[in-house]
């Protein structure tokens, strides 16, 4: 697998008003000149994702949810430039309203005392730099948002609909009830433990492996955190901390438009998820950050409610696309990461947009194999890159005190000290890794694939 272009792992061995003026509709674009009828196995962010991208171009949709109830869980996620730039394009902001917040600096932080060792400058570099903004909203909010934009785009939504298994062939799927829906083309969206996935790889594992690595997930009111003296400058100004130290970081922003504060606590954990005590979260949670940061410590003393989550991160798959190329995976279905570059969204974003666009590209059914192959060819590519930076941070924010920690630092300091940089092992810093990353065009790229190919 080629390494993806960054400077920081080798450190291991248009403008800002035209960009906020546009309008608040979906841009609706060229419709695809081969109209076809595409299930989608998942309403998670990733199902409807797709579902919005080919709705938009003429494709008749119908989404499939295990689920009763249509809802999002967890926390704060972050939709950076190379996403949000998509649905932008999409019209999703209206149906986001006043919910996401933007950051203005991404701070890195001493584990000890909260000192600053890295700063990353979000507003207004990142609308003028990639023509999109940094966002970070409630989970449950981008979903809302992206239910409504798709229903609003004629998509089917099918609650109490539990897939039983998948005829990749036909193709078709069968739900627990007995139903049979066929489509021309079935898209498995159904997350980290993806049937659809097992259906196109045989000896797949149902779930990815765990990555030596959990999180806690938080929320507490921004109210109460301002009306605390010595913690109220976390709220002052809408920015993104991240505490980094010894195989363990805190990250904090706030979400819901203002007025929830999100946090994520990352530590080290080799136990499987059955064996874990939630009797004891709250004071296991505290207990992997103690002598930290006194202000981090007083922050952690206001959460009353914390879920700890597994980070799965699995190897590249040999392939995305059953071989009779009638059923494909995308999302976490097909490239399950750790969180550690806040991408995973993004990159179910960027599957949508570019499976959209390519499928745009074809003039008859029979040219169907060929598009399938470049999506999975580029797709396959960007993401197994994304994988491998975001375990790069794994390493980069979680050095003990010690040498690789005081070379990382320094390495870092001119971003802190508003000095000129060329490189940054700060990979929302380095100049080279956020043309990569927030640049990277997820429908231009597919494109390109396709004319290489033809």
């Amino acid at each position: 697998m080629p390494s993806y272009p960054t400077r920081s792992l080798r450190f291991l061995d248009k403008l800002e008003a035209e960009t906020a003026g546009k309008g608040h509709h979906a841009e609706p674009g060229p419709q695809a000149r081969v109209a076809l009828d595409i299930i989608v196995a998942g309403a998670g962010l990733g199902g409807l994702s797709v579902a919005v991208a080919l709705a938009r171009k003429g494709h008749k949709v119908r989404v499939y949810e295990q689920t009763v109830t249509l809802a999002e869980v967890g926390a704060g996620i972050q939709i950076p430039s190379n996403s949000s730039r998509l649905l932008h394009k999409w019209g999703l902001e209206p149906f986001l309203k006043d919910k996401v917040v933007e950051p203005e600096t991404i701070t890195f932080r001493r584990w000890e005392n909260g000192t600053p060792v890295g700063l990353t400058r979000l507003v207004p570099d990142f609308r003028r730099s990639f023509d999109a903004p940094y966002w970070v909203v409630h989970r449950a909010h981008f979903h809302q948002a992206l239910r409504d934009l798709a229903r609003s785009l004629g998509v089917e939504l099918h609650l109490s609909s539990r897939v039983k298994s998948y005829d990749p062939t036909t193709p078709s799927l069968t739900l627990e009830n007995g139903a049979v829906h066929t489509a021309d083309l079935i898209v498995g969206a159904d997350g980290l433990k993806s049937l659809a996935r097992k259906s196109i790889l045989s000896n797949t594992k149902e779930t990815p492996p765990v990555s030596g690595y959990a999180a806690y997930r938080a929320t507490v009111s921004v109210d109460q955190i301002a009306a605390d003296p010595d913690l109220s400058w976390l709220t002052s100004r809408p920015n993104l901390n991240v505490w980094i130290g010894d195989n363990r970081h805190v990250m904090t922003y706030m979400i819901s438009g203002g007025e929830k504060f999100n946090m994520v606590l990352s530590h080290p954990e080799t136990t499987e998820p059955h064996t874990w005590n939630k009797d004891t979260t709250l004071q296991d949670m505290r207990s992997h950050f103690e002598g930290w940061d006194p202000a981090l410590l007083k922050l952690m003393s206001l959460i009353d409610f914390t879920l700890k989550w597994p980070l799965l991160s699995a190897s590249p798959l040999n392939r995305w696309v059953h071989e009779d190329a009638k059923m494909l995976i995308m999302g976490d279905a097909a490239h399950a990461m750790v969180p550690y570059m806040s991408q995973g969204a993004a990159m179910a974003v960027e599957d949508a947009a570019a499976f959209a666009a390519v499928l745009e590209q074809i003039s008859d059914r029979s040219e169907l194999p060929r598009a399938l192959s470049v999506f999975e060819k580029v797709r396959k590519l960007r993401t197994s890159q994304m994988q491998e930076a975001s375990l790069i941070n794994a390493k980069l924010w979680h050095f003990a005190d010690g040498p690789e920690q005081r070379a990382r630092d320094a390495a870092m300091a001119p971003e802190v000290q508003g000095i000129h940089f060329i490189e940054s092992p700060n990979q929302w810093s380095d100049p080279q890794t956020q043309i990569w990353c927030y640049g990277y065009d997820a429908e231009e790229e597919v494109l390109k694939g396709w004319r290489a190919e033809n």
